[in-house]
């Protein structure tokens, strides 16, 4: 008898244990399914546009700076607080003042580019063209004067600002195009050693304009209108001058004058 009990004991262990366990696991709180992961957006897009949109306004805080306390006073603190963002933000953006002066450069041209493109279609002759292309550039810049005033310091080539310099090759490439395009629509014939200066003559005519009407302090730029309207006639009566056969003596002498100027002998 003692050796039967014995001999069940194991079984009935055995089988109670399966038993619990059955219990146990019908009384676990059921799994629940996680919802699936939504599918991640594109990269650049969300995020690029919040990031565009920073940088932007920090360039307008900057612009609004330099036109309220100049441009050497400027700090990137002020302009970061302009803004509404963090120093070390507008640093991120930005290195310096420098760089967000070149991206005003880039910035306004630009924004002239289609503006110039549609005023020069209209355009008739060399005359329209050339006043489209330098007025367009006095009226873009008026809110901004202050600023080229105290940029017009830095004309030194070998300042990462200046006009002349390497840094804004890209920038004075496409303006020089404008003038390129004026001067080729307008069908002006001038000898081939002469005739690939003019455009960039006619650039620095412009910048010379830009100079004097930069510190212009009369009534409504009056002064610059005035050198502006004479010295442009006398420019197209010099041009025209220029085609007559009398005139050939000078292209010879023009044209070396040019090459030492530009540095291409």
């Amino acid at each position: 008898m003692l050796h039967r009990n014995l001999c069940v004991a194991p079984c009935i262990g055995h089988r109670r244990f399966w038993e619990i366990r059955t219990i146990c696991a019908a009384k676990k709180t059921p799994r629940i399914e996680k919802p699936a992961r939504p599918a991640r957006k594109a990269a650049g897009t969300e995020g690029g546009t919040k990031s565009e949109e920073t940088r932007a306004r920090i360039l307008a805080a900057a612009l609004a700076i330099f036109r309220e306390h100049g441009f050497e006073r400027a700090t990137m603190r002020e302009i970061a607080g302009e803004a509404g963002v963090a120093t070390g933000a507008a640093y991120y953006y930005f290195d310096s003042k420098d760089a967000l002066v070149m991206a005003f450069y880039e910035q306004s041209q630009r924004q002239m580019v289609a503006d110039l493109e549609v005023k020069l279609a209209r355009a008739k002759t060399l005359e329209q063209r050339l006043r489209t292309i330098i007025e367009e550039k006095l009226e873009y810049f008026a809110p901004n004067k202050r600023l080229l005033g105290a940029l017009s310091a830095h004309t030194d080539p070998e300042h990462p600002l200046s006009p002349f310099g390497s840094e804004t090759k890209a920038i004075r490439e496409e303006d020089l195009g404008f003038f390129e395009r004026a001067v080729a629509d307008s069908g002006v014939k001038l000898p081939k050693d002469i005739a690939p200066y003019l455009p960039r003559l006619l650039w620095m005519y412009q910048m010379g304009l830009i100079l004097f009407w930069v510190y212009d302090r009369s009534p409504n730029g009056r002064r610059t209108k005035a050198l502006f309207d004479q010295t442009l006639k006398m420019l197209l009566l010099t041009l025209k001058i220029a085609q007559l056969p009398l005139m050939r003596p000078m292209h010879r002498m023009a044209a070396e004058l040019l090459r030492v100027v530009y540095d291409e002998e």
